[in-house]
């Protein structure tokens, strides 16, 4: 099966300088892979000679202009019509590329995404996704930050959206779903959560109940919900931590000579701590509820990191995310919340 990618080159703090070694990188992992390379041609073919590279599977669609990085949505929609973003989304509706992959401005990417290709439906907001290590592997949690409010309805079609895209790139028929919460209980939380509860209660999906905080990275469920202002907090506030602790261990190693030469001794078991926690490698944010793929790299990400984001769009175009969600959406009739007070 032949995967063709449309890469936004230009977006992201460092552009081509990343996006096209991590291009270079993913073709040379997957014989399958086409990637459409989007922005200046000039600046591309560039940085392509400085990787002395040529391959019949990759190909470059010119573009002239560029999202900047604080630009707004609404002037990215109006007066970019030819940016790299714009145009990178324009070739997935255009049916030349399956997925889109793009480190630029998220708001901008965001509102062109659905401005572009709509949304699926029975999708009311599209929801960002990301996977999060674990104590058990990998959990997948959302909305990460697309919308600060939300109602029940906009939960369920998150909680649908996600047990899906889990469904589909790891193979679990029945994914497990957490609802995000500050008690287990079901009389714990807001009404919008109460409501959300009874509405999973009563849909098709694998739903397990409320979570708390501490569950995301035990593992307790495959997916976690939640609206996009609790989700970024708690995304947030992890990678606050993980970089803490980074810090406490780099300065206890390094108090003084005994102690530096237990880090040495140790240094196999830390670089595999390292790398179990690297945040490179769980890069790449998934814009789910569109009518196409669009994943989001973090705009300060490396091309190893890059590499990972373009990884999550091939895995996603392979196992058929989107006709995943539009099956499961069929079985959810749609339910009243009304109803749902009465039970």
């Amino acid at each position: 099966m032949t995967i063709t990618l449309a890469v936004d080159a230009m977006g992201g703090d460092h552009g081509p300088s990343v996006t096209i070694p991590a291009s270079i990188n993913a073709l040379s992992k997957y014989d399958q892979l086409h990637i459409i390379l989007v922005g200046d041609k000039e600046l591309i073919q560039t940085e392509l000679q400085k990787n002395k590279y040529t391959n019949t599977r990759l190909s470059i669609q010119h573009a002239s202009e560029v999202v900047e990085m604080d630009e707004s949505p609404q002037s990215a929609l109006k007066n970019k019509k030819d940016s790299s973003m714009r145009v990178a989304i324009n070739l997935i509706k255009e049916e030349k590329a399956q997925a889109c992959v793009s480190a630029g401005n998220t708001g901008a990417l965001m509102a062109t995404a659905r401005y572009v290709l709509k949304m699926l439906p029975g999708i009311d907001r599209p929801a960002i996704a990301s996977s999060l290590p674990s104590q058990k592997g990998t959990t997948y949690m959302l909305d990460l930050g697309a919308n600060t409010d939300c109602t029940a309805e906009n939960l369920l079609q998150f909680a649908v959206m996600g047990a899906m895209l889990v469904s589909s790139v790891t193979g679990n028929p029945k994914p497990s779903i957490g609802l995000l919460n500050i008690g287990s209980e079901d009389i714990k939380g807001n009404e919008v959560v109460k409501q959300a509860g009874e509405l999973l209660r009563r849909s098709h999906l694998n739903f397990y109940g409320n979570v708390e905080g501490n569950d995301i990275f035990k593992g307790t469920t495959d997916v976690v919900v939640c609206d996009g202002f609790v989700g970024n907090v708690a995304l947030k506030s992890a990678e606050g931590i993980a970089q803490l602790m980074g810090r406490f261990l780099t300065q206890e190693f390094k108090r003084n000579w005994i102690t530096k030469s237990m880090a040495f001794v140790s240094l196999l078991v830390l670089n595999r701590f390292k790398k179990r926690l690297d945040p490179r490698r769980y890069n790449g944010a998934s814009f789910l509820g569109l009518k196409g793929i669009v994943i989001k790299s973090h705009g300060g990400a490396d091309s190893y990191s890059f590499f990972y984001a373009i990884r999550t769009a091939i895995e996603e175009s392979k196992n058929n995310v989107l006709e995943n969600i539009q099956k499961q959406l069929e079985l959810e009739v749609p339910l009243d919340i009304s109803s749902s007070e009465n039970i």
